[in-house]
C-alpha cells in the first residue's frame, strides 16, 4: 500500500471541525510544521488539540489567529517571559479558548496507555494540587495517588526524518519526543517527512514506528528550528 501523499494540504484534506488531533514535537524540535501550516490554510475550527507545548517555537499558535482552536491540552503553554505572550494566551486570558494543564510525565503516560489499550493508571505527580480537582485518589503504599485516563485522538500529526512508502519511519535526534507514542494513540496518524525511501531501503534496525501504525506520509520542505515566534 503507497501510503504517500503529494502535499500536506491533500494528506489533512478530511480533518474535519471538532477533531481532536495530537500534535507532536517538543518546543520546535519534531513539530509537523507543514501540516500544521496546512491545518491553518483549510481553516478547520473547534479542534481539541494535544501537544506538550504551543507557542514555544512551534508553529500551533498560528491556530489561534483565526480562532481555530477550541482547546489545548499540553504541559507547557506559556512563555517563559510575561514581557511577550503567546496568541493563545492572549485568546485563553480573554476566555476565548480551553486549557488543560497537567505535568510531562502524566501527559506522556496518558498517551503511552491510549496507544496501548490501558483503561488508567495511578500517580502521585499532582496529588494536593488544582491538578487533582475531580479525580479519583487511591493510597497505595501509604502515598496518595491520582488515576488518570488515557489519551487517544482522531488524528495525530508527527513528525519523523525518513519513512518509506509503506509508513515504516525512522526519527532522528530530537524527533524522538512525542512523535512515537503519539503514532499508537491516533485513529489516524499522518507523518510529515524529509525524506521517502522505497520498502526495503530502511535500516529495519532504525525503525521506531512500524508502518502499520502510520496512515498517510508526506514529505515537506524543512524549517528552520525557531525557539520563539
Amino acid at each position: 500500500m503507497n501510503k504517500v501523499y503529494p502535499s500536506a494540504a491533500e494528506a489533512i484534506a478530511d480533518v474535519p471541525d471538532g477533531a481532536t488531533i495530537m500534535f507532536g514535537g517538543f518546543v520546535s524540535a519534531g513539530s509537523p510544521t507543514n501540516l500544521i501550516l496546512a491545518l491553518a490554510e483549510k481553516g478547520t475550527r473547534n479542534i481539541t488539540g494535544i501537544a506538550n507545548n504551543i507557542g514555544l517555537g512551534d508553529r500551533l499558535d498560528v491556530l489561534c489567529e483565526k480562532g481555530q482552536l477550541r482547546k489545548m491540552i499540553a504541559s507547557f503553554a506559556i512563555r517563559a517571559s510575561g514581557q511577550r505572550q503567546s496568541l493563545f494566551e492572549q485568546r485563553y486570558a480573554e476566555g476565548k479558548v480551553e486549557l488543560e494543564l497537567m505535568p510531562q510525565g502524566t501527559l506522556a503516560e496518558r498517551i503511552r496507555a491510549g496507544g496501548a489499550g490501558i483503561g488508567g493508571f495511578y500517580t502521585p505527580t499532582g496529588v494536593g494540587t488544582v491538578v487533582a480537582e475531580g479525580k479519583e485518589v487511591r493510597v497505595i503504599g501509604g502515598k496518595e495517588h491520582l488515576f488518570e485516563l488515557p489519551l487517544r485522538a482522531d488524528y495525530a500529526f508527527i513528525k519523523a526524518y525518513k519513512a518509506d512508502t509503506y509508513g515504516n519511519l525512522v526519527y532522528r535526534l530530537a524527533m524522538q519526543n512525542f512523535n512515537p507514542v503519539m503514532a499508537t494513540a491516533a485513529d489516524i496518524v499522518i507523518a510529515e517527512v524529509e525524506e521517502i525511501v522505497e520498502v526495503g531501503e530502511l535500516d529495519p534496525e532504525l525503525i521506531r514506528t512500524p508502518g502499520i501504525y502510520v496512515h498517510r506520509i508526506v514529505k515537506g520542505p524543512r524549517h528552520e528550528i525557531r525557539w520563539f515566534n
